[in-house]
């Protein structure tokens, strides 16, 4: 690939793996570990990732169980739960904190499907946005030791560039939608 086209190639690629990470926050029906990505728990005076705190599983399909390596993060976690936008109260045994994850409405699933494609039209104009950014830059290189020709290709492949992550997002957003319409 043209050094000049690795350059929105990798800002591209950077877009659909923010994307990637944003959905799987989303939480479906059954339970996801992942929807605690976003919350840190104030450990020794810093915030730290409750993974790096905790033993983080599903041991049923809605339910996620955190077990702190110390008793003393109890609490700090549960605050964090609750002070998020997760939705669900924890439950505290004294030794684990259990997340249940009530079975999704009807209405709630649809907003979930709206956020989906949401996010990923966000994601689409940003990809747009890194070709506009490609062409104006290629439009620049006028006058230069570039051919004409050349430019038109180097706007062409950016062009397929486009096209083939504006797919990948449309599919990972169909993936998403199907996910979470599952009851």
């Amino acid at each position: 690939m043209n050094e000049q086209l690795k350059v929105y190639d990798d800002k591209m690629t950077k877009s659909i793996n923010s994307l990637n990470s944003e959905l799987a926050t989303i939480r479906a029906g059954r339970a996801n570990p992942h929807v605690l990505d976003k919350l840190a728990v104030d450990y020794y005076g810093s915030p730290t990732p409750i993974q790096q705190v905790a033993n983080v599983s599903v041991p049923e399909a809605r339910m996620i169980q955190i077990q702190p390596w110390e008793k003393s993060l109890l609490k700090e976690i549960e605050k964090a739960i609750l002070v998020s936008d997760i939705g669900i109260n924890p439950t505290n045994d004294g030794t684990s904190i259990r997340l249940i994850f009530p079975e999704l409405t009807e209405e709630r699933r649809k907003e979930l499907a709206k956020d989906v494609k949401k996010k990923g039209e966000g994601a689409k104009v940003a990809i747009r946005n890194i070709r506009r950014d490609g062409n104006d830059a290629f439009k620049k290189l006028k006058g230069s030791d570039i051919s004409e020709d050349e430019i038109k290709d180097l706007e062409e492949q950016l062009q397929k560039l486009t096209d083939k992550y504006i797919k990948e997002i449309d599919v990972a957003v169909d993936v998403k939608t199907k996910e979470v319409m599952t009851v």
